[in-house]
């Protein structure tokens, strides 16, 4: 979708500024946000892709003045809704006014570090043979779906070279919306800067990893 997360090139939001304060929380509020939306991902109820894309509807103008935490925690409240286990209600006042929603996989304190260590895998077997190779010339499709999507809205419709070939990924675009895995080939392709921001850029290059679906020939126009 194209939305407020999608800033790569915007004009007028200037550049990157590194926070000196190297701290990852700020208040104790957010780790307690952190933990709750581990605890809530385990269960089951939706994927990574499904986070993503509910951190990504919120409106711009929320999007944009909330911080980093806040976001995951509107986003968390969304899923929340929409997988029945919560009512605004509840979530307004804090307190359930309901029976509690079975949720058989529990994530317990104890075993956090190990999840997070050994992580979710998104690589999957090939059954398909990849459409492009190391050294290809490749055009990135010109399109603005309304739905969750990882190519970023500078570099499509953009021409690149492929220099690195992943093997087959979950395709986020479908895994986002219930429509399952799709496993599609996973590329990084290097961007000339001046390819995407014209010849008075000052930056040289960029390299994007780009799902298959999102890529045809460098000789093809994009739809």
């Amino acid at each position: 979708m194209n939305g407020a997360q999608d800033l790569g090139g915007m004009q007028s939001f200037g550049p990157i500024r590194p926070d000196a304060d190297t701290a990852i929380f700020h208040a104790d509020w957010e780790r307690r946000a952190l933990a709750i939306t581990l605890a809530m991902g385990a269960v089951g109820k939706w994927n990574i892709d499904m986070s993503r894309a509910a951190r990504e509807s919120l409106p711009p103008a929320q999007y944009l003045a909330s911080s980093y935490f806040e976001i995951w925690f509107e986003g968390l409240k969304k899923l929340l809704l929409d997988a029945g286990l919560a009512t605004t209600e509840e979530i307004t006042s804090g307190v359930s006014s309901s029976a509690a929603v079975p949720v058989p996989p529990v994530l317990m304190a104890s075993e956090v570090a190990a999840a997070l260590r050994r992580g979710s895998p998104v690589d999957r077997p090939a059954i398909a043979e990849a459409r492009f190779a190391v050294g290809d010339e490749v055009l990135t499709r010109q399109f603005n779906p309304s739905t969750h999507t990882r190519l970023p809205r500078y570099c499509r419709g953009r021409r690149g070279r492929v220099i690195a070939v992943h093997g087959p990924h979950v395709f986020p675009d479908t895994n986002a919306i219930g429509l399952g895995e799709q496993p599609q080939w996973l590329y990084t392709v290097r961007f000339d800067a001046s390819e995407l921001w014209g010849k008075d850029t000052t930056a040289a290059f960029v390299c994007v990893d780009c799902w298959e679906p999102y890529l045809d020939y460098s000789d093809v126009r994009s739809a």
